[in-house]
């Protein structure tokens, strides 16, 4: 089985840290050799102490979800002798709190724009299929308790 990790890096400063006025900003790299600036969210912690330039780990999720999702879909796709010409994705994830009053990432929404060359397109129930499809087989979308939503639109 397939072991994947990320390593995370974060350091105090001159900050006295016991207050909690701390910077929240760290690096996570990868094992490619990727390294992504992250921090928390603005609407968990204000800045200074978060970063708005960086990636939070909701973001980041959401961006896993949708991430997923193309690389099931692509395949699914040529498989079913369609080929895409581009595909972009404008995903959101929703936070509300959970039955026990945590908050969660409630709802991920990917929302996948495909466009086709005009030899041959599918029809949009083969699409919403074909979708479903990548949906079932996406290893995020089947590890998480998320309710992940997929809202597809075809453009060309």
């Amino acid at each position: 089985m397939a072991v994947h990790s990320a390593a995370i890096a974060w350091r105090r400063g001159e900050e006295r840290f016991v207050d909690n006025r701390y910077s929240r900003r760290h690096e996570a790299a990868f094992e490619g050799g990727a390294s992504v600036a992250m921090s928390s969210s603005l609407h968990v912690v204000r800045v200074p102490f978060a970063d708005p330039s960086a990636v939070d780990p909701e973001e980041l999720f959401v961006a896993s979800l949708a991430s997923c999702h193309i690389f099931c879909f692509l395949p699914i796709v040529a498989a079913a002798g369609f080929c895409v010409d581009s595909y972009r994705d404008a995903a959101e994830g929703e936070m509300a709190k959970d039955a026990a009053e945590r908050m969660v990432v409630a709802t991920v929404t990917p929302r996948p724009r495909c466009q086709f060359p005009g030899e041959r397109l599918p029809s949009d129930e083969e699409f919403a299929g074909l979708h479903e499809q990548a949906h079932r087989e996406c290893f995020w979308a089947n590890s998480v308790r998320s309710d992940m939503r997929i809202e597809p639109e075809t453009y060309r």
